[in-house]
């Protein structure tokens, strides 16, 4: 596929993946193909191949004799990362961050239990280098590189629970992280009480001691799911000082 086919494949996509992840067209609306090659000015290999990638996240599905018809919600593929960050950018982005965000909090708290009991002792040790660093980066104001350890810290916590559906997730918590930073929902400097708690959960699996483990990575989500219902308009005109997740 040339540079000038890919370019136009994203453009369509990047209209009518958001488009749809924004409820802008209702479960059953149709699309044909002679009408996405009209409506883009693209070829008809163009616009199926934009068709495909739709369907492989299910939010649309293809039949020879109805067209591309929209699927309901339910059909989607939720934890695909594209159709995350569409949902992200859109009206329902503080309804995607709740939800994404009580994920976390049934899911990463276990994980960091698991963490504690299962992990490498070597790595379990150099989660807690990661969490110095974090205190650092944090400290200094440096949100790019606070964000970037931030998410390291996370996908560690996921490997080293040994649960390969666990550390599946990796990619899903990244989006919530990413999101929040790039909507303005991180403070400009992390607060010392969160640094504290990721400095505590990497104590605790670095220690072998599941039970801490597991309510300090509690005490992260449940304060991330606060500051999410304190702030509904989002805005920074109204933007509450958040907590790192």
């Amino acid at each position: 596929m040339g540079a000038d086919h890919r370019t136009l494949h994203n453009r369509v996509l990047s209209v009518l993946g958001p488009a749809i992840a924004a409820g802008e067209y209702a479960a059953g609306h149709s699309f044909t193909l002679q009408g996405l090659e009209k409506d883009f000015g693209v070829s008809r290999t163009v616009a199926r191949e934009a068709v495909r990638v739709l369907e492989s996240m299910r939010l649309v599905v293809s039949r020879p004799r109805t067209g591309i018809r929209v699927r309901p919600r339910r059909d989607w593929s939720v934890f695909d990362p594209q159709l995350i960050r569409w949902r992200l950018a859109g009206p329902g982005r503080m309804e995607q961050l709740r939800s994404l965000n009580e994920l976390r909090a049934a899911v990463e708290p276990g994980a960091a239990a698991l963490a504690a009991v299962r992990g490498d002792a070597e790595e379990r040790a150099r989660l807690m280098e990661i969490a110095d660093r974090l205190d650092r980066t944090g400290r200094a104001g440096d949100l790019d590189a606070f964000l970037e350890l931030d998410i390291a810290f996370h996908h560690r916590i996921l490997e080293l629970s040994g649960n390969e559906m666990l550390a599946g997730l990796a990619q899903v918590v990244s989006e919530v992280l990413v999101g929040r930073t790039s909507y303005d929902l991180m403070p400009r400097r992390p607060r010392p009480e969160a640094l504290r708690l990721h400095a505590e959960v990497a104590r605790a699996v670095r220690d072998g001691l599941p039970d801490a483990a597991e309510a300090a990575m509690r005490s992260i989500v449940t304060e991330v799911a606060e500051a999410l219902e304190a702030d509904p308009e989002h805005g920074p005109e109204h933007r509450r000082v958040t907590e790192p997740g």
